[in-house]
């Protein structure tokens, strides 16, 4: 099934995922749900690493 979907899909879905649970729960640790994510949605470690700087960035600019 993965080789079914596009370069990214995977990526952009565990982004939603994310952002869906922390507009449920904003107090909630972002550390586990990145951790869950990158297995969730099967990320590569390039790709856990980008979802890590890709959240680190948006709460330094809040």
């Amino acid at each position: 099934m993965h080789d079914l979907l596009p370069d990214g899909e995977e990526l952009r879905r565990a982004i939603k995922w994310i952002s869906g649970n922390l507009l449920e729960n904003p107090g909630q640790p972002l550390a586990p749900l990145l951790q869950e994510a990158v297995f969730k949605f099967d990320l590569s470690p390039r790709d856990g690493e980008f979802l890590i700087r890709f959240y680190r960035k948006e709460k330094a600019e809040e």
